[in-house]
Formats: C-alpha cells, structure tokens, sequence
C-alpha cells in the first residue's frame, strides 16, 4: 500500500511538472537602438527577431510559451548597459541578441559574460568584439561580418572598378575610427592612394571646411566611414561645393534607406557594402511574405535578416539543451545550423564562419543590387572614373 502511495505521489509531482513546464514561459532578449537616429535599423531587427519567435511558437515544437523582451539601448553604451544588466537579472530570461553599435556592445558585453549569459551579437562589426571578448568569453558569438571584411570587400570592389585616388572622412567613434584604419590598409593593399585623412564628430551637420580641402585633391572616390544621417549630409553637401562628380561610398553603417531619403538626387550612384546577398538566399521570399504577414510598422532593414538568424539559432539551443543559461552558451559555440543566410557555425572567438556580402548602388532613389543596376549593365556609369 506504501508502494503505491509513494508511485501515486512521484507520479503526481511528474505530471505537476511536466504542467508546470508546458504552461510556462521562456524569455530571450532583444537590445538594439529603437530611439535616436538608427531606430530604423534596430526596428527592422528587432521585428524580424520577434517574427522568429512568433513563427517557433506557432510551430508546437516548444513545450512552453517563448516571450520577447526588448530593450532599447538608443545606440548608447549607459543605456545598453542598464538594458543588459536588466536581462542578466530576470531568470526567465535564457540568452539575448544585441546591438547594432559596436561601443554598446563593449559596454555589455562583460555584462553577459559575467552572468553565464548567451549574447548573440546581430548587427555591431566591430572587429575586437569577437577578435578580443569573444576569443576570451564563451558567452559571445556574432552572426554578422567584421568591420574588416566590409572594408575589404569595398577596397576590392572599387579598385578593380579603376578608382585609384581616394579622400577618407570617419566619425570619431571607436567604429569610424576603425572604418578609416581597415579602409585605407585595404586600399594601399590595392595600391590605392590616399589624398587626405579626416575626422568629424558624431553628430556634425556642417563638412564644408573639409570639403573644400578635398575639392582642391580632386578624388575619384570619397570614402565616409560612420552612420546613415552624417553620410547623407555629407553626400549633400558634396554636391553643393562642387564634388558631385567623386564617388561616394562606404560599408554597411549606411546601408538604409534613410540615407536616400535624406541625399534625395545627391544620392545617386553612391556604393556601399550590404550584409547578405538577399537575391541569393534561399527562402528569401518566404522571409518576406511572413514580416509582412505580421503588419509591422517598419521595414526590416539591411540587418533583420541577422537578428532573425540570431533568434532562430537560439531557438535551436533551447531545443537541444532546454532552458539552462550555461547549457545554451555551449550549445550556441558548438552549433551547426542551417539559418536563413546559410550554415552557421561559429569559430574559437565566437565569429561566424559564414561571410555573405554585397555591393549596393544608390538609383534611382533607392539601393539596388549591383548585378542588377544600370551601372552593373553599362546604361549609367559611376562619377570619378574618365
């Protein structure tokens, strides 16, 4: 009689759990700027991450609820900081993906590190962040190309394309301070030549001093290494001094739409790098049909494509590990997985072995795909080349 009471009490307390479990909720976190001037590229991202979450638990493959938590870090360190350390604090919070700023993600990185927590970084390609925290923390991997690729793959792009001369321009952040260093290593590779060095600050509306500097070199190219709303003033006001025809390119801090917008005609026939070649990706189409099926009230942007990689490879952790902080760290190392962009794995600093890029010209308004542009087919040529 004992026996069968101890069965019937074991067997209670295992269902009671089993409930419990299929009854509760699972967090993962978002951080990205969604206030400030990149809020278009952390509400694309942070939307698409959202999208992942909802399509997992339609899909019945979980036997709990997942739940998005995110937070905004404004594309500032303190308040990345704040963001981080309220996620490291709530226990039903199992991994996070974050930021699209390079210095936020510095600033949170020892954060996650210091709380046994996943930290999958979807947008910032400051080299040191795998290079020196992810070679040192297990905590961090990044799903994105570094700084240096981007760059490289522009100088490469530019100089078989015959640009030879070129002026550089960075914001003094850590990020533009890096543009400008792996830019012009690049392209003195390339036997490029560099006519000028300059450094404006974040935030700075007027680049006519440095402009008429370079108006007196006369570059073939002009190279902005920094962010959407700075590149786009200065592609305006590049126009007005008198470079209209020097070409004006750069990586993927200006890969938005934003900048089009704000350039208007000036735009025309600037180059950057895009991360991932969307034409190429298998099941792009899918992709898109299911973000618009959820009515979102911001397009994805050049980086969703990442965060929705970025929550789908943890999701795939939670389902080989369940939700235990220290088990989906390892597993998310050591994943092999099948995303969106292509396979994931990641290598002993936590870098994506997995490098897609594309170059984008701005026509008609709007960033096209090099291979499908006018450009591309010989019916418009680019400025800066006789």
């Amino acid at each position: 009689m004992k026996k069968v009471l101890v069965f019937s009490i074991v067997l209670a307390c295992c269902l009671a759990a089993t409930f419990t479990m299929a009854n509760d909720v699972v967090k993962i976190a978002f951080i990205g700027p969604m206030t400030g001037s990149n809020a278009a590229q952390g509400m694309g991202a942070k939307n698409s991450f959202d999208l992942a979450v909802r399509l997992a638990n339609q899909s019945g493959d979980f036997p709990y609820t997942l739940e998005v938590v995110a937070l905004d870090d404004a594309s500032d360190p303190a308040t990345g900081a704040s963001a981080a350390t309220k996620i490291v604090s709530d226990s039903k919070i199992i991994a996070a993906a974050g930021h699209w700023n390079s210095p936020v993600a510095r600033a949170t990185i020892p954060i996650f590190h210091e709380n046994n927590t996943a930290l999958i970084i979807w947008g910032a390609i400051g080299v040191d962040l795998t290079d020196k925290y992810g070679k040192m923390y297990p905590e961090i991997t990044r799903v994105c190309p570094k700084l240096d690729a981007e760059n490289k793959y522009l100088a490469n792009f530019l100089t078989e394309k015959g640009y030879k001369a070129f002026s550089v321009i960075h914001d003094n952040s850590a990020y533009g301070a890096d543009c400008q260093v792996f830019m012009e290593s690049s392209l003195k590779e390339k036997g490029a030549t560099i006519l000028s060095t300059d450094a404006v600050n974040v935030g700075e509306k007027d680049f006519m001093p440095i402009l008429a500097k370079s108006l007196q070199l006369q570059p073939q190219a002009m190279y902005y290494g920094g962010v959407v709303t700075e590149a786009a003033l200065l592609r305006l006001q590049m126009a007005k001094i008198g470079l209209r025809n020097v070409l004006f390119c750069g990586i993927s801090g200006i890969a938005d739409e934003k900048f089009n917008e704000v350039a208007g005609r000036s735009a025309e026939g600037a180059v950057i790098v895009k991360p991932g070649d969307d034409a190429e990706i298998a099941g792009w189409d899918d992709f898109v049909a299911a973000y618009d099926k959820q009515n979102y009230s911001e397009p994805m942007g050049a980086y969703g494509k990442y965060s929705y990689d970025a929550a789908n490879i943890i999701l795939a952790a939670l389902k080989e590990v369940g939700p235990d902080k220290a088990k989906v760290v390892e597993a998310i190392r050591n994943i092999k997985y099948k995303g969106l962009l292509g396979e994931y794995t990641f290598d002993s600093t936590g870098q994506t072995t997995l490098l897609d890029m594309g170059i984008m010209v701005s026509q008609d308004g709007e960033w096209v795909k090099w291979d499908d542009s006018s450009y591309a087919k010989g019916e418009k040529k680019l400025v800066g080349l006789k």
